[in-house]
């Protein structure tokens, strides 16, 4: 790995950035000029976000652009392939991470074996460790806010997709080895994710999107705080989910101000979101508490919800063959909101199909789902044409 140990040498001193220090990495206001994707900086990964297939891992920090349309610096991970690269270089998988959270500490680039949100990555880890084992390069982006400056607009569209193509486009400055054609894979909140990168136009044309897996894409997110308002069954493990919704939209609409819809009782969870908790200790701190509870009773939620609304993927027009994957026993994405996304999105887009995997639930369903979504992404290398159950 002579490019990566060369340029790893001559930003030492520019990255001046520990395994897990990411308040140091450059704020907004220093992302120098010039197009997305430019990597910036590259250090060791710790950790167990290293994947042990790989001949080499890195962290790296890389502009993008945020939700407010300004340019950011982003982090993520880059493992490369043992071996030779096939013609053309390396195939990418670009891998968008489900729900770990907002608070910096969630940031996938930062899992350790005792973090805060490994009980999830350590299931992701495995499954990205089985893309780098045969022969993929596998990036991974944090996204935007997480372990950088500012807040993270969690389920907003255009920001993931954004930093999921850039960190594709960084990877390649950090070695040449790896290709330009490249694939998008997503679960839960990275299912979103990947849904609005197959939408999003891939401009300019110097990486190649060319196809989207979507395992259990988040969708009907607008629908959340009314539902735990109602204090209906299944509300209470709806709220971690909420709290991040509440910070997410707040990053991005900032005439959203949560405190001014929560009763005092839930600022506490409020607060940890934004600054020490992932999803687990959220879920950890919402046990007993009273979902009807949360909000004031004359809280307005209705610009939370329309600004949720608005971040919905029904609706979009997809480029690129996409292949949805969910698990029939999933409580958190439903397998009937999954069905209704994939019916909404073939009127607009044809070569979209639909795997269902009996019993999975939703993590398990990246382990019960790997071999088909290998096989459609050696399928589409290959030039055959992808199936379709639209």
């Amino acid at each position: 790995m002579t490019s990566i140990r060369t340029r790893a040498a001559a930003l030492a001193a520019a990255a001046a950035v520990g395994a897990a220090t990411f308040t140091a990495v450059p704020a907004q206001a220093h992302v120098p000029p010039g197009q997305r994707g430019r990597l910036l900086h590259t250090w060791p990964v710790a950790g167990t976000a290293a994947l042990p297939s790989a001949a080499a891992n890195r962290t790296i920090a890389y502009t993008s652009q945020g939700a407010n349309g300004r340019k950011i610096v982003v982090t993520g991970t880059v493992a490369v392939p043992e071996g030779r690269p096939p013609r053309g270089g390396w195939p990418v998988l670009s891998w968008a991470h489900g729900t770990t959270g907002t608070a910096d500490v969630c940031a996938p680039s930062a899992d350790t074996a005792d973090g805060p949100a490994h009980d999830y990555l350590s299931v992701t880890e495995r499954y990205l460790d089985r893309w780098v084992a045969r022969g993929y390069a596998v990036v991974q982006t944090d996204y935007e806010g997480l372990g950088t400056p500012g807040g993270h607009p969690y389920m907003h569209g255009r920001s993931e997709a954004n930093a999921v193509v850039d960190i594709v486009r960084a990877a390649r400055g950090l070695d040449r080895r790896i290709g330009r054609n490249w694939y998008v894979a997503g679960h839960s909140q990275g299912g979103h994710a990947a849904v609005f990168t197959a939408a999003a136009r891939q401009r300019p044309r110097d990486v190649r999107l060319r196809g989207a897996l979507a395992l259990a894409p988040g969708s009907q997110t607008s629908a959340t705080p009314e539902y735990v308002r109602s204090g209906l069954p299944g509300a209470e493990a709806a709220m971690p989910f909420l709290f991040v919704l509440l910070t997410g939209a707040e990053a991005a609409e900032p005439s959203i101000v949560p405190e001014d819809l929560l009763t005092a009782e839930a600022l506490p969870m409020l607060e940890a979101a934004r600054t020490s908790a992932c999803t687990f200790g959220l879920r950890r701190m919402a046990e007993g508490f009273d979902p009807t509870k949360v909000f004031e009773p004359d809280a307005d939620l209705e610009p939370l919800t329309a600004y949720l609304r608005s971040q919905e993927p029904a609706g979009l027009s997809l480029r690129v063959p996409t292949l949805v994957l969910q698990g029939t026993a999933d409580t958190l994405v439903s397998p009937a909101a999954t069905k209704l996304l994939t019916d909404d999105l073939c009127e607009r887009h044809d070569t979209i199909a639909y795997r269902e995997y009996e019993g999975a639930d939703h993590r398990e369903l990246l382990d019960a789902s790997f071999t088909d979504g290998l096989s459609y992404v050696e399928n589409l290398r290959k030039g055959r044409t992808p199936p379709s159950d639209c």
